[in-house]
């Protein structure tokens, strides 16, 4: 019996784990981010980036994949900043990546989403065809899939007269550490610091989004 539970006990951290073993910190830079239009996930409507920005701040867009165990683990941390701060002029956006319409919807139900969110593919064979693909290589993201993948624009910076963006960019090449991003995003909405008591986790680069074995390759992180 006691063996049993050792075990039930082992797969439980091995699992939590698992959830956070590509944590990477905020980096800035050079990318050339052009605006987009994309069609809701939900609503089928297409929202436009530029329109979307208006009014806010900072503007966090996350790219990820639904069948991604580290988007499962991310998706609820960006709910929590975006609830938190979207009165004060953070806006959120995510892009689905690599998987069909109907399992996107699913997968932003099932993690009870409520921030806007777009597709830009719908097929894993799409992969090096995407902007999400060219963009986070373009800034050193080696994994394989990169889900989740962040960039944070900040509106007031937009070139008017332009479709690109952004030229320089704060972007996370792996899971949001989220007191590094709650520091972030309180510094850049113009709010008074918070002390957080998460301490900072070191990024690894251990690819855990593998479509075909989800639980593969599976590293726990390294806190100190």
């Amino acid at each position: 019996m006691k063996f049993l539970l050792s075990i039930v006990l082992m797969f439980a951290f091995l699992v939590a784990a698992s959830a956070q073993n590509e944590q990477s910190p905020i980096v800035e830079k050079d990318i050339t981010y052009k605006d987009w239009t994309y069609k809701g996930i939900t609503t089928g409507e297409g929202i436009n980036l530029r329109e979307l920005a208006k009014g806010k701040k900072l503007v966090m867009v996350v790219y990820y994949a639904p069948w991604c165990p580290n988007w499962r683990h991310d998706a609820p941390i960006v709910q929590r900043l975006y609830d938190k701060y979207k009165g004060e002029g953070l806006g959120v956006v995510a892009v689905g990546e690599y998987d069909p319409l109907s399992a996107m919807k699913t997968n932003l139900e099932s993690l009870k989403v409520t921030f806007p969110a777009v597709y830009e593919s719908e097929l894993r064979t799409d992969k090096q065809k995407t902007t999400h693909y060219a963009y986070r290589k373009s800034t050193g993201d080696n994994r394989n899939w990169g889900s989740p993948w962040y960039i944070f624009l900040e509106p007031g910076e937009f070139d008017k007269n332009s479709d690109v963006l952004a030229t320089k960019a704060n972007v996370v090449n792996g899971e949001l550490i989220e007191a590094e991003g709650e520091t972030f995003i309180r510094a850049r909405l113009g709010l008074i610091s918070e002390k957080l008591g998460k301490d900072t986790a070191q990024a690894v680069t251990t690819e855990v989004c593998d479509p075909a074995k989800p639980s593969s390759k599976l590293k726990t992180p390294i806190v100190h």
